[in-house]
């Protein structure tokens, strides 16, 4: 009986050794691509879990818009890890399988090389968009809900795809930008931000005095409970930042938290026109008499 078996075992597979092995690399192919994807989507979910759980307050801010650039760029991350799992062992296991069938792979391998560099040729910019598209996350120089300057489009990020990036203005129009076409980025919401006031007052009034008033409007901003939690460093007078034969320009700074640096901004103007009349400062009669400029840094 047991003989009887072996030597059948030993007929099937000298008459199917073929099949047999080629349904050994699809089946090894599936269990390996399974378990390659379940240890992916376990980090992602573990990442995502830590991220929005009650420990994240001591890896990441409390701010809802950095949790959610974490969770985006994990994500993302993930998905491109699958892709590159799957298309790697389907190649592979289409490799094996076309040997075992005795095809001649090197000869399919050098005909696929010289296609397929004619159709990178031909989608080079498709290319060109995912690579950067994947540094832009990697290295996370923005996500959902930053305030950014792309070049010809200026405005609050929407989405971050791996080939196109969706920007609306501040007119709110969505822009779609692709990831290629991005030569610069200027990232408004990243670090702490800068209120800069710039005060024309006329070149015959006293200046110490000025710059009392304009110190006096900026602490009345830091004062108000609103805004004292989002100031980062107290304001400073730089001195004059230019001059002519009718109006002298003083400079205050600010250093806020981003994600008010408009608010602020806008306090900030109202409280310098309330200490100039306390004051009875006269400004320049220029059209520009108070500028407010903001700026950004890490």
């Amino acid at each position: 009986m047991n003989e009887a078996f072996v030597n059948w075992l030993a007929t099937f597979w000298t008459q199917n050794q073929t099949l047999i092995r080629i349904v050994l690399v699809l089946v090894f192919a599936l269990i390996l691509r399974a378990v390659l994807l379940a240890s992916v989507r376990r980090i992602v979910s573990g990442v995502v879990t830590g991220v929005r759980g009650k420990g994240a307050a001591k890896v990441v801010s409390e701010s809802p818009v950095e949790k959610a650039r974490i969770v985006q760029r994990t994500k993302t991350m993930g998905s491109v890890l699958s892709n590159f799992i799957t298309w790697t062992i389907t190649i592979i296991a289409v490799i094996q399988v076309l040997g075992e069938l005795g095809v001649a792979v090197g000869g399919l391998i050098a005909g696929a090389g010289i296609i397929g560099a004619a159709i990178g040729f031909g989608a080079q910019s498709l290319v060109r968009d995912l690579i950067t598209g994947l540094f832009i996350v990697f290295e996370d120089q923005y996500g959902v809900g930053d305030i950014v300057d792309l070049g010809e489009v200026k405005g609050s990020v929407e989405a971050v795809g791996l080939r196109v990036t969706q920007v609306k203005d501040f007119e709110g129009t969505l822009w779609y930008v692709r990831n290629g076409e991005i030569s610069r980025v200027g990232n408004k919401s990243q670090g702490w931000s800068r209120v800069v006031l710039d005060l024309a007052i006329d070149v015959n009034t006293d200046r110490a005095k000025a710059t009392a008033t304009l110190l006096a409007a900026a602490a009345e901003v830091q004062a108000s409970p609103v805004y004292s939690a989002s100031i980062v460093s107290d304001a400073e007078v730089w001195g004059v930042h230019t001059f002519n034969g009718d109006e002298v320009v003083l400079r205050l700074v600010m250093q806020v938290d981003h994600k008010v640096q408009d608010d602020i901004a806008r306090a900030l103007r109202e409280a310098t026109l309330t200490q100039l009349k306390k004051s009875k400062i006269s400004l320049s009669s220029g059209k520009n008499a108070i500028f407010v400029n903001l700026q950004n840094s890490k």
